[in-house]
This record gives structure tokens, sequence and C-alpha cells, in this order.
């Protein structure tokens, strides 16, 4: 309505100077509608950069997340950086154990990012603020000025397990490469041999008469621990280059 009244105010300014003859009419009625003018160029200007008859209201969402990396041994948060003094990062993650694209944060300058640990569930909590009009009259004089329900920003905490790494995409792509060469591979594979090898020996003492069965189960959770100890160790290096 703000934009109507100052399109008609400005039409009738113009009428009551050009066809009204009698002056004093036409003075008066031209100053109110030029005042008209004024006073709704002024409640716009307000409006648009005071945000004058809004507020804010906001909106939160959680989203159950799961690890970005292919190997379910290595649970991770990825993080890219955006700008050389990685003052904003977007992190990447998947929305369902299955999915085959993956998903980030957004990469805007209004989202703020936070990470958490927790003992719970893997998720993201969003929380976005608009700017919406404060009550019907205020929807009636600025409903065409495009300013309701405007984005203003938003605030991403994301709750990970203990167990997940957080990465950034470089060094992801520096661990990834680490682990798959041969020589690292060839040297965890003697280690752990050994390692599990040790287990055994020490658990079977204990357990002369321990089944098959139960060796097995000890050797499967030996090996375990040990990859597990060896990709912790490999993660150690990579953050530290």
């Amino acid at each position: 309505m703000i934009l109507i009244t100052l399109a008609l105010s400005a039409v009738l300014a113009f009428v009551f100077f050009i066809y009204i003859n009698n002056r004093t009419v036409s003075n008066i009625l031209t100053g109110l509608a030029i005042l008209s003018l004024l006073t709704s160029i002024f409640f716009m200007i307000r409006n648009d950069r005071y945000h004058f008859g809004l507020h804010n209201e906001s909106t939160t969402r959680t989203q159950k997340i799961y690890s970005a990396s292919p190997s379910k041994q290595m649970p991770m948060m990825i993080y890219q950086s955006i700008g050389t003094a990685d003052k904003h990062r977007v992190y990447v993650y998947k929305t369902s154990a299955n999915a085959k694209k993956t998903t980030h944060t957004a990469a805007k300058v209004t989202t703020t990012n936070i990470v958490k640990r927790t003992s719970g569930s893997n998720r993201i909590v969003t929380k976005k603020v608009y700017r919406e009009f404060k009550n019907g009259s205020s929807r009636f004089w600025f409903g065409l000025t495009g300013n309701g329900h405007k984005y203003v920003k938003e605030t991403n905490t994301i709750y990970l397990n203990k167990s997940w790494t957080v990465l950034s995409a470089t060094q992801a792509k520096q661990l990834q490469k680490m682990a798959s060469s041969k020589s690292f591979q060839a040297k965890q594979k003697a280690a752990a041999t050994t390692y599990v090898k040790t287990k055994v020996m020490a658990a079977m003492t204990k357990n002369p008469t321990m089944s098959p069965a139960e060796q097995k189960k000890i050797t499967q959770a030996a090996t375990a621990e040990y990859q597990a100890q060896a990709m912790k160790q490999l993660i150690k290096q990579v953050k530290a280059n």
C-alpha cells in the first residue's frame, strides 16, 4: 500500500498544481500531496534500511547425518574452507546411510557453523532467521515492498560422535592416498599379524582350552582393534602435516 500511496501522491500533486485554477486551493492540496509523498518515501526508507514494521522470527530443523567417508570403519566430517583465512567453512555429510550424493552446509557469509561433540546421535540442527511483518497493519502498508519473509542468517550446530574425525578436504584426500599406498598396506599387514598373534597367544595362555570359535572371535576383535589404532595414528600424522 505504501507504494500505491507514493505513486498516487505524486500523481495528485501534479494534478492539483496544474489543473486547479484557484491558486490557494491548488497550493494547499499540492502541499498535502507532496507531504504524503515525502512521508511515504520516509517510511519506505525506514522499512528497507531499518526494518520498520518487521521483526525477526526463527525456524529450527534437526537432520540426522551420516559420514561422507567411503569407509564405515573411518567415519568423518569433511569441511572445505571458503577463502584463505579459514573464517568460513562448508561441512560435507550425507543425509542417509545409503545416500550416493553428499550434502553440504550453505556457502554464505551469513551462515555460522558450530561443531560440538556428543554421546548421542550425529545430527545437524539448523536455525534460520527471517524478517517477518509484525502485524496485519505492517503487512497492509509494506506488503508490496518484498521485505516480508526475508532471509537474514542461519546457524548450523553440528553434533558429532567422538568416534568421528573432522578433516579438511585436503587432509581427507591425503589420508586416503596414504592409506591406499602399497607400502603402507604391506607395513600394516605385517604389523597387524604380529599384533593379532600376540593377543591370541595371551588369551590362550589364560585359557588353554579355548575353542577354535573363541580363537576366531579374539582374532577378529584384535584385527579391528589394530586397524582402529593404525588409522588413528595415520590421522594424527595427516593433521600434523
